[in-house]
């Protein structure tokens, strides 16, 4: 398969469309709705902005919620139109709670994503007021809600993946085979099936993700199950922040996990179909790590980025861990924590840094260059 660039993935459904009919009103339209989860959302916010620059005809709409409007505001083009959905209250997540990472504690993440299930009613409430139905929806894994809204409207859904090929190609077919993971010695490497035959995992790589799906008790399972996985194979299409490079051979065997005539289109990394954006401006770095990436660019090696992401809950003592296994490393690395009671040990890592917070997504760099926070995904896991 030749490489897909985000534009043509994403105006797939655009070009089919103007191939085999004549214009319709509102097929000039895009709707795209992120998952409230900052590694879901940047993504998609940086399609949205691709979209728009490069097929000025196309009406794009970005949905979001009241306590994520600003977030998604201040990191989208003004030809980008917002729209705020109202977050639905559901006990015992405390109101206000609108994405993952201002959750106070990670036991409630079953009851915030069983918030986002019930954006159901508004979601088709929102269709219903357009004047007719827009050329598709782009909408995350998690929002499995909204692909049976979209086709009662008329829509296509396009499911939106920031997981690799390789990795999700891997997830479903243990999730259609589960048992193959333990075929063989313990321990030893068994092929998955449906993947080519020289891709072979150890049960201890498989995701913990897919090791609970053996519990049916289990409320993010359950979610999983009911919510989210028969919505997404039933997707007219897939979006998949990933690379030819490195996921051309695995296009195919995960198109066979999707209802027949499905495709899946390689449209990352999207940082990069964003072109050049205002982002870097409106964004402060107190910590001056720009300043630091920048007197390091003309040495020798790269500087490793270090983030687990807005839903990892690590203990001060697990921080503590990683910390001396960076510095044992021997690579430089700018390490981002959310832990506002961790101190790193003073000796750890005299020409790298820790920072806390939020830090800037990309900016331009020496000669062309650039620093780059998460440009690629390849990891076994559920996607944040």
């Amino acid at each position: 398969m030749a490489p897909t660039t985000a534009t043509q993935g994403a105006t797939a459904a655009h070009h089919h469309h103007a191939a085999n009919s004549t214009p319709v009103a509102g097929r000039d339209h895009v709707v795209i709705f992120p998952f409230m989860a900052k590694g879901h959302t940047l993504p998609l916010l940086h399609f949205a902005a691709a979209l728009s620059a490069h097929h000025r005809d196309l009406r794009v709409t970005l949905l979001t919620t009241p306590a994520n409007g600003a977030f998604a505001a201040g990191r989208r083009p003004p030809s980008v139109r917002l729209v705020e959905l109202p977050f639905p209250t559901l006990p015992p997540l405390p109101p206000g709670v609108e994405s993952t990472d201002a959750l106070p504690c990670p036991s409630l993440y079953p009851a915030f994503l069983g918030a986002t299930a019930l954006l159901r009613d508004a979601f088709a409430g929102f269709l219903a007021t357009l004047p007719s139905p827009p050329l598709a929806l782009v909408s995350d894994f998690f929002l499995g809600f909204t692909r049976r809204a979209a086709a009662d409207a008329g829509v296509r859904r396009v499911v939106f993946h920031g997981m690799s090929c390789f990795s999700m190609a891997i997830c479903k077919a243990l999730i259609v085979n589960p048992a193959a993971a333990s075929f063989g010695p313990a321990g030893a490497p068994f092929h998955v099936l449906g993947m080519p035959e020289h891709v072979a995992i150890t049960p201890d790589e498989v995701p913990d993700t897919l090791v609970k799906l053996a519990d049916p008790e289990d409320p993010v399972t359950r979610f999983i199950i009911d919510d989210v996985g028969f919505s997404d194979v039933l997707s007219w299409g897939v979006l998949v922040n990933s690379v030819a490079a490195l996921d051309e051979d695995y296009v195919a065997p995960l198109e066979s996990f999707y209802q027949p005539g499905a495709r899946a289109w390689l449209v990352g990394p999207l940082f990069l179909a964003a072109g050049d954006t205002s982002e870097g401006d409106k964004e402060q770095d107190p910590d001056g790590c720009l300043a630091w990436l920048d007197e390091r660019a003309a040495q020798p090696g790269s500087v490793a980025y270090v983030s687990f992401g807005t839903q990892a809950h690590i203990t001060d003592a697990q921080l503590d861990e990683i910390a001396h296994g960076l510095a044992q490393s021997g690579h430089r690395f700018l390490w981002v924590v959310r832990s506002d009671t961790w101190s790193p040990p003073v000796d750890v890592a005299p020409d790298s840094r820790i920072v806390r917070g939020w830090v800037l997504q990309e900016r331009p760099g020496p000669q062309g260059s650039r620093w780059i926070r998460e440009p690629l995904r390849v990891e076994l896991g559920d996607g944040e």
